[in-house]
């Protein structure tokens, strides 16, 4: 049984990572910022916005075997018409937010001695797709924090990241408002399909185990096959 902060519990995939890890045996501890979350069996949740100096830890335990940071946004334009306070909206959220939370139960971490810490970034970071830059920016970053603390953190704790194509959760509903959309999503990836919350959340479950014991510092594009083609 691993003890497991997950921040961000109430997104589509943190829904079923929680389900995930906690049918496994696992104790979630998680946090949701608008949307409640009713706990189920070994889930413990609470309130808290990712932009918030702190959180309250106090419904931790004293050693976290992992911990996931969900939060994220994806605002799609052309880059003349973003303001540089919408890259530092989104920078705050997705990259000082994950920041502040590790620095926060970084002990707590340490305490386990074979922690792991999972990170979200984007196939768009490698691929490069019109209208990104603003979610682009952000997820770079998380990309260059993920190596950098894998580095500063091994052997105790390993650190990696997912990063997803288009996935059929709440945040990307403008982007899959129709059959239509949906259909021509899917149609350009290798395999046919948009990914589902369960897809991403098998992976950081993976990330989370003793299964991933020797990885650290990855990059883990899942992501129907858009990382090995052509934009």
């Amino acid at each position: 049984m691993k003890n497991i902060l997950l921040i961000g519990a109430s997104s589509g995939i943190g829904k079923s990572l929680a389900s995930n890890l906690s049918k496994n045996g696992n104790q979630v501890f998680g946090t949701y910022h608008q949307t409640p979350v009713d706990p189920a069996e070994n889930q413990h949740m609470i309130q808290y916005d990712a932009r918030d100096s702190s959180l309250d830890a106090s419904f931790l335990p004293d050693t976290l075997d992992g911990l996931v940071y969900c939060p994220g946004s994806i605002h799609l334009k052309p880059f003349a018409r973003i303001k540089a306070e919408e890259f530092l909206s989104d920078y705050s959220l997705q990259v000082v937010g994950a920041i502040k939370v590790i620095q926060q139960v970084l002990p707590k971490l340490k305490a386990s001695g074979t922690a792991s810490i999972v990170l979200f970034s984007t196939i768009a970071v490698q691929k490069g797709f019109n209208f990104h830059s603003q979610v682009a920016a952000s997820k770079g970053a998380i990309e260059g924090l993920t190596r950098s603390l894998a580095a500063e953190f091994a052997p105790s704790i390993r650190v990696n990241a997912i990063a997803p194509s288009i996935t059929d959760t709440p945040l990307a509903a403008k982007l899959l408002a129709s059959e239509e959309k949906k259909e021509a999503n899917a149609l350009r990836h290798p395999l046919k399909r948009i990914g589902s919350p369960e897809d991403i959340a098998a992976m950081a479950s993976f990330l989370l185990s003793d299964h991933a014991s020797w990885m650290t510092g990855q990059i883990l594009h899942v992501d129907g096959g858009m990382s090995s083609i052509n934009s």
